[in-house]
């Protein structure tokens, strides 16, 4: 089993007061399984994903990946593992714009401590595997918004990730743009194996996944 959630809670403490976003969520994610978070909004997705990325730590439960407690680990351990085992992509792209979208996928190599040229080839590759190797040197401004979210996905695997989190990553394009980017989500899941985890409101792009999951008030109420 990849991912294990075992307990899972998260409070924020607020002005308004306490507030419960997750409220004892167990799942298990296998190598492989392309899975869509579905619910209502408030109900907990992105909290999840964003402890599954370990963008946010837990109040309480477990996360393992491949049986090791990610938590477990301190900041600048946690920073790696994210950087060169999870990709994340969401419905704005964050695409740095004074950057091409080559320099903008070189990023997450760089900062790995790849050498420039290394960085550049494996840029190169994904973005012609994600149909833009004819905009390498255009600016995020430059490119449609099919263009730019393609770019984030470009990013987000070039290391080739265990993982790719994506929180509504359609949710800014229009139908068929949208189901041309879930297309490439589940093309790159086919070819490199890369376990997708999706946030969305879409059903009909949730359907396609191999499993689906309803958050409702911080708990799983259905899972299929």
């Amino acid at each position: 089993m990849l991912i294990q959630v075992k307990g899972l809670w998260k409070v924020f403490e607020t002005v308004g007061g306490r507030v419960e976003a997750l409220k004892g969520i167990d799942l298990n994610i296998p190598h492989g399984e392309t899975l869509a978070v579905v619910g209502v909004s408030g109900s907990g997705k992105s909290t999840l994903l964003h402890i599954l990325g370990t963008l946010e730590h837990p109040s309480k439960g477990e996360v393992t990946y491949s049986e090791n407690n990610v938590f477990d680990r301190n900041d600048r351990e946690i920073a790696a593992f994210r950087n060169s085992e999870i990709g994340f992509v969401f419905q704005f792209h964050y695409l740095l714009p004074e950057f091409s979208a080559l320099e903008n996928v070189m990023m997450p190599c760089l900062i790995k401590g790849l050498d420039t040229e290394q960085a550049r080839m494996m840029a190169e590759d994904i973005l012609d595997k994600v149909g833009l190797s004819q905009r390498l040197e255009h600016r995020p401004g430059e490119l449609s918004g099919g263009e730019q979210q393609r770019v984030a996905i470009a990013r987000a695997v070039v290391l080739k990730p265990k993982v790719l989190l994506a929180d509504e990553p359609t949710g800014n394009l229009d139908l068929h743009t949208g189901e041309a980017i879930l297309d490439l989500i589940l093309m790159l899941n086919s070819e490199y194996g890369i376990t997708s985890i999706l946030v969305t409101h879409n059903m009909e792009l949730a359907n396609r996944l191999n499993r689906r999951i309803r958050l409702a008030d911080g708990k799983i109420v259905d899972a299929n």
